[in-house]
C-alpha cells in the first residue's frame, strides 16, 4: 500500500475508536456489576473441543 493509504488506514483506526471508546467504557462498567456465568462460556467450549476431538478420532 502506499503512504497516503497507510495514512488514512490509520487515521480511520483512530476515528473508530474514538467513535466506540465511551460505549466500550459502559461496557467495561456494566461487566464489573453483572454476575458471573461460567457454565454459558464452559459448556460451548467443550462442545467444540469434543467435536475437533471427535473429527480427528475420524481420519
Amino acid at each position: 500500500m502506499s503512504m497516503w493509504q497507510n495514512v488514512l488506514l490509520g487515521a480511520i483506526a483512530l476515528l473508530m475508536i474514538f467513535w466506540a471508546g465511551p460505549g466500550i467504557k459502559q461496557s467495561i462498567a456494566r461487566s464489573k456489576q453483572a454476575k458471573s456465568d461460567w457454565p454459558a462460556l464452559l459448556l460451548p467450549l467443550a462442545l467444540v473441543i469434543l467435536f475437533v476431538v471427535f473429527l480427528v478420532a475420524m481420519v
